[in-house]
């Protein structure tokens, strides 16, 4: 019986014993770890009621695109160390802002055709607590967009 309960309590010595935590509780965590980028790298962003903070760094001359319209863009995405985890070709990429995350489909509309921005997403408006390829559950996620187009 001793055994047993020695068998059973390795696992938690070893991989700990996390709590899982409500999407109210990890978007606040995600907000501080956002605002904490932002402070550390003297960024002026603004926040939206969803948790989204963007920065404009050139405002750019074109229209704004909506949620629903196909984008190109050129963009890198990285976590708050500053590792790249993604990034189109200088060409950029096109795709329609419903089928991205959401942080994209309400971030992107925020640039003007032939601006330029920093997107910083809360894990909730990117892959939540499953996570995607090599980008880790609950993280926050940090893209620089180029605006390139907007096609049709």
């Amino acid at each position: 019986m001793k055994n047993i309960f020695i068998v059973c309590l390795i696992p938690l010595i070893i991989f700990g014993c996390k709590k899982k935590i409500s999407p109210e509780e990890q978007l606040e965590e995600d907000i501080k770890i956002i605002e904490k980028y932002i402070a550390d790298n003297n960024l002026s962003a603004t926040k939206t009621s969803s948790g989204l903070h963007y920065v404009i760094t050139e405002v750019g001359t074109g229209n704004h695109p909506t949620q629903t319209d196909d984008v190109t863009v050129r963009y890198r995405g990285y976590y708050v160390d500053n590792t790249t985890f993604d990034q189109s070709e200088e060409l950029g990429v096109t795709f329609n802002l419903q089928q991205v995350i959401q942080g994209w489909t309400e971030g992107v509309p925020k640039l003007k055709e032939g601006g330029s921005g920093i997107l910083l997403i809360p894990s909730g408006l990117a892959y939540g607590e499953k996570g995607s390829g090599p980008v880790p559950p609950n993280t926050v996620l940090i893209f620089e967009i180029d605006l390139l187009d907007i096609p049709g």
